[in-house]
């Protein structure tokens, strides 16, 4: 997958809005692999619905969305799983993380699914986070800023074209932010892959190819 199209594109709930202003609803807009955007908005703007709408959730839209030029709205079940496991990444806001499984295990129950590391490189993943003590123990018992590291590695443990990450450094200090953003565009860059970073305030201080406002 190359290329993310929102052409015209309106949620429902923004149906009857005759002030909206957007770089995006309503809009022609592409997010391309291989660069790297940084959407920003306002509570209640739509972000979360923009990423349910990219992942495939929801479909309650007006427009169109296209991958590679491909409308997305009427696929399939199965097209999307295969979407979701080897084309686009994603990191939830709210983490999904099982917390009755280990830090480990979250990240290696995503990896079993292709196979795409190894134990050695999730656990160096483990190491430069500052939670290799972590691996074992369960995630309901890790502070939110250490889950959200574990769900960040979670979401590189696949093949992706496009990483989404909704809000990752929301509850991490300066430090670790840092630290996370940097593998992560290791990763990217190692898979040439394009990321798409939302925010409604702190997000990761790097170079963005664009910055877009919801």
């Amino acid at each position: 997958m190359n290329r993310i199209t929102f052409h015209s594109v309106i949620p429902a709930v923004f149906a009857n809005c005759e002030n909206l202003h957007s770089e995006v609803w309503g809009r022609q807009l592409s997010f391309e692999k291989g660069k790297t955007y940084l959407l920003e908005a306002d509570s209640g703007q739509g972000k979360s619905t923009f990423c349910s709408y990219v992942i495939g959730y929801r479909h309650d839209y007006k427009g169109t969305i296209s991958f590679d030029n491909e409308p997305v709205s009427k696929k399939h079940t199965n097209w999307w799983v295969d979407v979701r496991k080897q084309h686009i990444a994603y990191l939830f806001q709210e983490l999904r993380l099982f917390p009755e499984l280990t830090a480990y295990e979250n990240v290696e129950i995503k990896n079993r699914l292709t196979g795409c590391k190894t134990h050695a490189q999730i656990t160096e993943w483990f190491e430069r986070l500052g939670i290799a003590d972590k691996m074992d123990t369960k995630v309901a018992l890790l502070s939110f800023g250490q889950q959200q590291r574990v769900a960040m590695l979670r979401a590189l443990a696949q093949p992706f074209d496009f990483l989404l990450a909704d809000e990752p450094v929301s509850h991490l200090d300066d430090e670790n932010a840092t630290l996370m953003g940097r593998l992560m565009m290791e990763e990217v860059q190692r898979q040439g892959a394009g990321v798409i970073v939302t925010s409604i305030g702190k997000h990761f201080n790097m170079h963005y190819d664009q910055i877009i406002h919801l």
